[in-house]
């Protein structure tokens, strides 16, 4: 049956649906966006997480406002949506400010209706004017994404403060209307979930996991090694073996000896061709790196984690950590960025007991603020004074990381989005703006918005007068806005109550990280196999143990539970017909079977079983039952079954022409073989 995902991606994106089909996991999240409202998507990097949004989006039809955390990303969605035939606009700093300010413009007088609006999380935290004309067509907006959703928990390890801004925007435009959520992301732990899920307002059952969320494509190698001297010897004889592939080392440090730069420059005195890659880059100096390790000109990148999301390079065969990362979430994404081509790739992961302790003295206990920090990130904030101020948050990296234990102590609070200077706006023919322009010699906007006569307005109402003068062509602009917010502090200092819980919420924290970096040092300890630490790490991110035995590909893309059954899947998928894996089959309401392989042909089913244990007692039973639960179905004669065999291969095809003839099942029933208790 077609679902309405799949009559939406075939009309609205034809090329795309004329190449491939939608996964299976694809269809459900979009059907359940469609039917059931605000959705959490976790599903495997290269899973294809923005076909969901796109079809999703337009199934709703209006407008689709993306939340997206890097330009580059941004623009490649943009460029692929308009290469389909969507209007999309895209607000980010790469656009020059008085362009933004005129398409935003249109979209708030109606004059255009674009199908896609992508932002960032900082532009949507700080920008006052651009919520003003989202506020006025907010009836327009039916679905808002999320992407990389996860970066809004305070407890992981990719924080990004300005996402916790997210829900505040949707409250502030939508109030009690909000339109779907859609989140999406490849990694989340259990804590994480939760504030995702109470942050979005999105119910347990709106929670949707990929079946396959684990990479056992990618081959995982653990070595433990006694001192740094033989952690470097080793690494430089792990990229000489793969000196032919794409190679991608992390590291956490950018300077000094072990660092980016250190080991980026031995790489090159040793005769490799290697780039260096970390956030004190300028956004072009990375996009240049990138663009040669995508194409070829280089083939190995020493990089931080700022080598992390948006960036897609396919053909990655290596990733190397060199240092320990915080978290298994961490270490899962960043292998995560290793064979996204479907061709498998290794992970190798090189550590000692002194990298651990390293590790939570000199990373995860350093990125919190002591006191005296947090004391003098105050004072830089507010000025010790009681009061408003405005705060230049793009330009103060510190205090960005600091202002929510501010919030959180309510030392500080946040009343609008605005800019410091009301002196850029030249009048035309409203009074009222040209009544307060007028009101200041300056033109700052604290001062002003002091005034007896502004005292029943709150921030919001005092900059959309300015915002409403923009859109309605009342007023022009003498030079460009600038962003900032406007805070509250109701301390002139931070009081002791106030650091202490500070210092209560900050030791909380390092705690949980120290427990999140132990256990992952627990699984790396006692590493047995690439296959079991996948699986151990599929169960601390949640996956259904069900599924934890899913670990072998087949050529058409799913992944099975056993080698056996990969020829099988294989053979049919060559054979070009139709078939499902574990497809539930009820057999009363609530209550169903998983036949190995469900296959449709020339309108029949068949019901194929691959009988791989024969003789383990337990799983005899479960066979008989099965079996008769077919016979109630009245099903069983199109039952088949298989058995270990050395020339399974020719038996599965023999198979395959009985199904394409249309017999029916004239196999003998399998027996089951008798064992004893131990």
């Amino acid at each position: 049956m077609t679902t309405k995902a799949v009559e939406v991606f075939e009309k609205e994106f034809p090329a795309l649906a004329r190449q491939f089909s939608l996964k299976p996991f694809q269809e459900k999240v979009i059907n359940q966006v469609i039917s059931n409202g605000s959705t959490l998507a976790v599903m495997p990097t290269g899973g294809g997480k923005s076909l969901i949004y796109w079809v999703g989006a337009k199934a709703l039809k209006g407008t689709c406002l993306v939340v997206s955390p890097l330009i580059a990303l941004i623009d490649e969605q943009a460029e692929k949506l308009t290469a389909s035939g969507c209007n999309v606009l895209a607000i980010h700093g790469g656009m020059g400010a008085s362009e933004q300010i005129k398409q935003l413009k249109a979209f708030a007088k109606g004059e255009s209706n674009p199908d896609f609006i992508f932002v960032s999380p900082e532009r949507m935290s700080t920008d006052g004017f651009f919520e003003y004309c989202i506020s006025l067509q907010k009836d327009k907006i039916k679905l808002v994404v999320i992407d990389e959703v996860h970066c809004i928990s305070q407890w992981g390890f990719d924080f990004r403060p300005f996402y916790k801004h997210i829900p505040t925007f949707l409250e502030s435009v939508f109030e009690n209307q909000r339109p779907k959520v859609l989140g999406l992301t490849a990694t989340i732990n259990p804590r994480e979930l939760i504030d995702v899920t109470n942050d979005f307002q999105i119910n347990k059952q709106s929670i949707l996991k990929d079946d396959v969320l684990l990479r056992f494509d990618i081959d995982l190698k653990v070595e433990k090694l006694t001192n740094e001297d033989e952690k470097r010897e080793r690494i430089w004889e792990i990229i000489d073996d793969h000196k032919t592939e794409k190679v991608l080392v992390y590291l956490y440090r950018k300077y000094h000896k072990g660092g980016v730069e250190d080991l980026c420059e031995v790489a090159n005195q040793k005769g490799f061709n290697a780039l260096s890659f970390h956030g004190d880059m300028t956004s072009s100096e990375r996009q240049r790196i990138i663009s040669e390790y995508r194409e070829g000109s280089t083939n190995l990148v020493f990089a931080t984690n700022a080598f992390g999301m948006g960036i897609d390079i396919p053909n990655i065969r290596v990733v190397i950590h060199f240092m320990l990362p915080e978290s298994i979430e961490q270490y899962y994404q960043e292998i995560g960025r290793a064979g996204r081509d479907q061709k498998g790739a290794t992970a190798y992961m090189l550590y000692s007991n002194k990298n651990v302790q390293v590790r939570k003295t000199h990373f995860i206990d350093k990125s919190f603020p002591n006191q005296d920090e947090l004391k003098h990130l105050f004072t830089k904030a507010t000025n010790n004074e009681v009061g408003r101020k405005t705060l230049q948050y793009f330009s103060e990296e510190e205090l960005q990381s600091a202002l929510p234990y501010f919030l959180n102590c309510n030392a500080i609070s946040i009343d609008g989005k605005g800019f410091t200077n009301l002196k850029v706006f030249k009048s035309n023919s409203n009074s009222r703006l040209k009544e307060i322009v007028d009101s200041s010699k300056t033109g700052m906007v604290i001062p002003v918005l002091a005034r007896s006569e502004n005292a029943g307005l709150s921030c919001k109402e005092f900059f959309n007068i300015t915002y409403k003068a923009l859109v309605d062509e009342q007023a022009t602009l003498s030079k460009n806005l600038d962003k900032c917010l406007l805070i509250k502090a109701t301390e002139a200092e931070l009081t002791t109550e106030q650091i202490e819980n500070i210092n209560k919420e900050t030791a909380r924290k390092k705690e949980y990280k120290h427990n999140l970096l132990d256990y992952l040092v627990y699984l790396l300890d006692n590493f047995d196999s690439s296959q079991s630490l996948h699986q151990e790490i599929g169960r601390y991110l949640g996956v259904n143990k069900h599924l934890l035995g899913k670990i072998h590909k087949t050529e058409n893309g799913i992944w099975v539970r056993s080698k056996s059954e990969v020829i099988i899947a294989n053979i049919l998928y060559r054979s070009a017909i139709d078939f499902q894996y574990e497809e539930k089959l009820y057999y009363n309401e609530s209550q169903w079977k998983e036949p190995d392989f469900t296959i449709r042909h020339n309108g029949k089913t068949w019901f194929w079983e691959h009988l791989g244990l024969l003789g383990d007692e337990q799983y005899n039973e479960n066979w008989q039952e099965k079996k008769q639960i077919f016979k109630d179905l009245g099903v069983f004669d199109n039952v088949i079954t298989t058995t270990e065999s050395a020339v399974l291969s020719d038996k599965a095809n023999d198979l395959i022409k009985k199904i394409k003839t249309g017999e029916q099942s004239q196999q003998k029933e399998h027996q089951p073989v008798k064992t004893k208790r131990s």
